[in-house]
């Protein structure tokens, strides 16, 4: 199926930049960087965080600000009032990555070469919430990022670029995040300067062969010792550092970060039951195989490397977790 050609941008195109998050960072630096018109950036509402709950400005407000481009926060960036702000500022295109709102048609319609996205996924492939996390969890060995032009579906809109990103040896979700990030901020320069000297064809998305990224929930988070080391790696791995992985222990959820397989087809196991190993370090029994967690946090209190925790907190070799 062949898809549209758009039209080139101009030269020195008005672009309006929407993003929240730490993610979207180096975007934002990359559009700065070079020098493009960034008429306004468009960032959720300052919300209330830590233990004060204060209002807080988002990553990407800050740096707007640094930089003296305007920065809008509306409650909802498709209703009627912000779509007229945003119209008579006559954008040529609006760049969206990691923004935190669902978008819709009334926004799209307003630039003169409508709304790209940077989406953290080889597209169709962990469309939603939840990219990085579940590429992780799945033990996927590459991932990708795609610019996409959006339409109303959810990461459903025809793909203009895309670059595969291998995913590395034990590597977490956090550290797959900076990386993706960084790659983001070159991705969208390439983009662009293919956008201006020529004509871009869009590829129609192949839905049938898309798969899915949904939020994380607490039940995800939960650590089910009778599963495989690789699984149970996978799933901790995905949930660093955020949320976190856990596992009840004398009525509390302890979470555990940054793990690896240690042995991975052991069988004379009991799972959940821990071992320490020569160094003072924390080994855990499953299903099948040996799994080594390197980093752990008690309720309320700092991670900690798991030698650094132990010294603090009785944990004795034959203790059984998860229960």
């Amino acid at each position: 199926m062949t898809g549209l050609l758009l039209d080139r941008l101009p030269s020195h195109p008005k672009l309006v930049f929407m993003g929240t998050p730490e993610f979207a960072i180096p975007t934002l630096k990359s559009l700065i960087h070079h020098g493009h018109d960034i008429i306004a950036v468009v960032t959720q509402p300052d919300r209330p965080k830590g233990r004060g709950r204060k209002p807080m400005a988002s990553p990407v407000k800050l740096l707007a600000m640094e930089h003296g481009i305007e920065v809008l926060q509306p409650e909802k960036a498709s209703d009627q009032h912000f779509c007229q702000l945003i119209t008579g500022k006559e954008p040529d295109l609006i760049i969206v990555i990691a923004f935190g709102q669902i978008l819709k048609r009334s926004l799209f319609t307003i630039p003169k070469l409508g709304v790209i996205n940077i989406h953290a996924s080889f597209l169709p492939q962990y469309r939603g919430a939840a990219p990085i996390q579940w590429v992780i969890m799945n033990n996927e060995s590459k991932t990708g990022l795609t610019v996409m032009r959006m339409d109303e579906g959810l990461d459903t809109g025809p793909i203009l670029f895309q670059e595969e990103v291998p995913i590395l040896r034990d590597e977490t979700a956090g550290q797959l995040h900076d990386r993706l990030a960084l790659k983001a901020g070159d991705l969208i320069i390439k983009s662009l300067n293919q956008m201006t000297e020529k004509s871009i064809k869009e590829s129609p998305q192949d839905h049938s062969k898309a798969t899915y990224a949904p939020k994380i929930e607490k039940k995800t988070c939960f650590i089910d010792w009778k599963q495989p080391a690789v699984k149970i790696s996978a799933i901790i791995r995905a949930l660093d550092p955020k949320p976190g992985a856990y596992t009840p222990l004398e009525g509390k959820e302890i979470k555990m970060f940054s793990s690896r397989v240690a042995d991975e087809d052991r069988l004379d196991v009991v799972p959940g039951r821990v071992v320490r190993d020569a160094e003072g370090g924390l080994l855990v029994e499953t299903g099948r195989g040996v799994l080594e967690i390197r980093e752990i946090q008690y309720p309320g209190k700092k991670r900690l490397s798991s030698h650094d925790f132990l010294r603090g907190f009785s944990l004795p070799e034959g203790t059984v977790l998860g229960q």
